[in-house]
């Protein structure tokens, strides 16, 4: 059944009802859901089954997950085409505007605000801040509910920081630091690289724009009509990445790779997500003392961070499995699956009950690495994409470009043209 806006009122309506009935009174319900990155099974899986133990009548089959969000994205937006949707969705957040757009044209993804509204606004407010639903907002309207948060912060190897004649307790706060700080760790001989800031291996443009907002700066002019970087904050954010290698010691390898040679103590300092803090944890062991810092700030007064992640979306047709679809995104997005999933990885909450005594409460106390993320969320912003439909292919000639900068093969002046016109062209092409 094809949901216009019009009727989605009335099955909004419903949703309340349908909510109140116990799961035996419904007909046994299937969902198919993808999901992006498959190292992602380790809660979602755990999620599905406190939800299926929950929800007996509802049945959550995952299908195989894309290997990132930009692969996720476009195989929905191809199976738009054929009507082969999943009926749940999880989309980064830099790509959902594309999406919701596009699909809301088709009639294919479901607005969320008269659901939410349904349950009532003390169930609004006890749940989601203004700041987590407008993740999931396109346009005013809300499309997704936030599953997974981040923002970039810098793990330190702290025994390398020290036989560096680095302080532990005042880590670096200023770019100008955190790479001269990389370029005393730096030891060849010995195999160990001073930094990794993966921004040319990057599965999305998230390390890229985030130099580029820690800047004061912008991916677009305010009217959306080009790119906003076309400036000496663009410019500074290339000659930073290109100082990463030649002042910090940083190997152009894969991302993985890099996770992996962090945790086995040859990188001094590594800017990741705090998704990969349990991984990365796990990874160093006892082999040395890890700490986490915050993501360094450039501008103090404008500066922002993008928040990664992504939410929740319905693109179910049949009326059963959308109401089926709701209960289950009020469930990963609830208290009880945000505790599975941070105490998994490292992400930020989604859900302002999760952070009680009940549930996180304890766990941040007794993991102090994880309230990293936590202190500098005052200055997370919007993961930003690009209009025009060619998100995917922007990022991927950006990052060719990038590439080509760090490693010495193209100047950052040229390189920074270069990205300008590329993504102005693909921009006016989507």
């Amino acid at each position: 059944m094809r949901i216009t806006r019009r009727r989605f009122g009335t099955l909004a309506l419903g949703a309340s009802s349908f909510a109140a009935l116990p799961a035996a009174a419904q007909a046994p319900v299937t969902l198919d859901v993808l999901y992006c990155f498959p190292s992602f099974a380790r809660f979602h899986e755990p999620v599905a089954k406190l939800f299926m133990d929950a929800n007996p009548g509802i049945r959550i089959a995952f299908r195989a997950p894309a290997p990132s969000y930009d692969e996720g994205h476009q195989t929905v937006m191809r199976q738009a085409l054929t009507n082969q949707l999943p009926d749940v969705f999880y989309s980064g957040f830099h790509l959902l505007p594309e999406l919701a757009r596009t699909l809301a044209r088709r009639g294919q993804i479901i607005e969320l605000d008269a659901l939410l509204a349904a349950e009532g606004d003390t169930f609004r407010r006890e749940n989601y801040s203004d700041r987590i639903l407008a993740l999931g907002r396109v346009d005013g309207r809300l499309y997704g509910l936030a599953f997974n948060a981040s923002n970039p912060i810098l793990y330190y190897n702290i025994d390398l920081v020290r036989r560096a004649g680095g302080n532990p307790d005042a880590l670096p706060t200023s770019w100008d630091a955190v790479i001269a700080l990389a370029g005393r760790i730096n030891t060849p001989a010995e195999g160990i690289n001073g930094i990794a800031y993966d921004v040319h291996g990057w599965p999305d443009g998230w390390l890229f724009e985030a130099m580029i907002t820690q800047a004061g700066g912008s991916l677009l002019t305010p009217d959306e009509s080009a790119v906003g970087f076309d400036n000496e904050i663009g410019l500074a954010a290339l000659r930073t990445f290109r100082r990463f290698v030649t002042e910090g010691g940083m190997q152009l390898i894969d991302w993985n790779q890099s996770r992996q040679q962090f945790g086995a103590g040859k990188i001094g300092i590594y800017a990741a997500s705090p998704a990969n803090l349990a991984q990365i944890t796990g990874l160093v062991g006892d082999k040395f003392t890890l700490r986490t810092h915050v993501f360094p700030i450039t501008d103090q007064e404008k500066g922002r961070i993008p928040t990664g992640g992504n939410a929740a979306v319905i693109l179910a047709r049949e009326e059963a499995k959308q109401r089926a679809a709701w209960t289950f995104l009020k469930f990963v997005t609830g208290p009880e699956a945000q505790k599975v999933v941070v105490e998994m990885t490292g992400y930020l909450p989604t859900n302002l009950r999760a952070v009680g005594e009940q549930f996180l409460g304890p766990w941040y106390r007794a993991n102090p690495n994880a309230l990293t993320a936590v202190r500098q969320a005052d200055r997370a912003g919007p993961w930003g994409g690009y209009p025009g439909g060619n998100n995917v292919r922007i990022w991927r000639a950006q990052r060719d470009v990038i590439t080509l900068v760090m490693r010495g093969e193209l100047t950052p002046e040229a390189g920074l043209a270069r990205i300008v016109a590329e993504t102005n062209a693909l921009m006016r092409s989507g």
